[in-house]
């Protein structure tokens, strides 16, 4: 990929590394404070501040081509929620990317050619409220393909929630955490309400959010691609990426306050995500967005994805959904 740090091993080294790495491992190993261990014994205790009181921080990202994608942009994404917690950023930071690129290594015996994986870091506190000796986990799995792979051709279908994002006041929408009860009460009503919608999330004033684990962008014919104001909501780093493509095709895009009829006015609609890239929304409350289906601007930033990348990004979820 264009632009990112030669931080990991290459093909040729990860291949000669499966005949001799965990021979017949049948689990991936992860990360946990400085060990490597089966990820099935991971476990975090029940007196650490991440389960107490939900205090962790997460980052995710995935392989593309099996090499980490943006690693440089999640490392600086993570260096920004630990500097809002008050932890050691730079250590900590440090940590987590020996780890991503030690975790390529350990786990290339259960990388199949073609596959590509998700990977999560979790940070929190540890026992003690100073984050002293803080709880650090880098663990990973196959990208579940099968979540979304049709959703490419088929859409997405969203739901406008009444629970509302956590205000700034609260917490900086820069920090990503797993304090996440407003999401999943949001994912909740939304299918409940319209079956199979994913939730969409508006802010306190009531202007258009986001999701629960993507970013929302809106198209308009006489606009172009219209995001909410990206200091209130999560920085995502597919976002920044869509923009970078949107730039190389000629789509501008913008920043802007939106109302629900406003964004359910749009002639095309998308959600971007660290696993799936983009997805086009073809329905809100159950009522269809512009012509109901994937429209041409999905379709170009997708084809632009895909090149960006070097592989089909729908071909792949398709062929690994088949074998999964």
């Amino acid at each position: 990929m264009r632009g990112e740090p030669c931080l990991f091993p290459d093909s040729s080294f990860l291949a000669s590394r499966r005949a001799v790495i965990l021979g017949g491992m049948t689990a991936p190993v992860a990360y946990f404070n400085d060990d490597w261990i089966d990820e099935r014994q991971l476990a975090l205790p029940v007196d650490d501040l991440g389960c107490l009181l939900g205090a962790t921080l997460v980052e995710r990202l995935r392989t593309c081509g099996g090499r980490p994608f943006r690693i440089g942009k999640h490392l600086r994404r993570m260096r920004r929620s630990l500097e809002i917690v008050g932890w050691d950023a730079p250590g900590l930071c440090q940590r987590v990317a020996e780890a991503i690129g030690e975790f390529t290594v350990h786990n290339a015996p259960l990388m199949a050619e073609g596959d590509d994986w998700s990977l999560v870091v979790l940070i929190t506190p540890g026992k003690t409220y100073d984050a002293a000796q803080p709880t650090l986990i880098v663990h990973g799995h196959p990208l579940p393909f099968e979540n979304w792979a049709a959703q490419y051709e088929s859409g997405v279908d969203v739901a406008i929630s009444s629970v509302r994002q956590v205000p700034a006041n609260c917490w900086s929408p820069e920090l990503k955490c797993r304090s996440r009860i407003h999401y999943y009460l949001a994912d909740r009503e939304a299918a409940a309400a319209h079956p199979g919608s994913r939730a969409l999330l508006l802010d306190q004033a009531g202007f258009l959010g986001e999701a629960s684990t993507a970013n929302v962008v809106a198209f308009f014919a006489d606009r172009g691609l219209v995001t909410p104001r990206l200091s209130g909501v999560l920085p995502g780093i597919s976002i920044e990426v869509l923009f970078e493509l949107a730039d190389s095709l000629g789509i501008p895009h913008t920043e802007d306050d939106l109302l629900p009829e406003q964004f359910s006015a749009a002639d095309e609609a998308l959600l971007t995500s660290t696993s799936s890239c983009v997805l086009p929304i073809v329905r809100v409350d159950g009522q269809p967005l512009g012509q109901g289906q994937p429209g041409p601007v999905f379709k170009r930033l997708l084809a632009a994805w895909s090149e960006l990348v070097g592989f089909d990004l729908t071909e792949q979820a398709r062929r690994l959904t088949r074998r999964s």
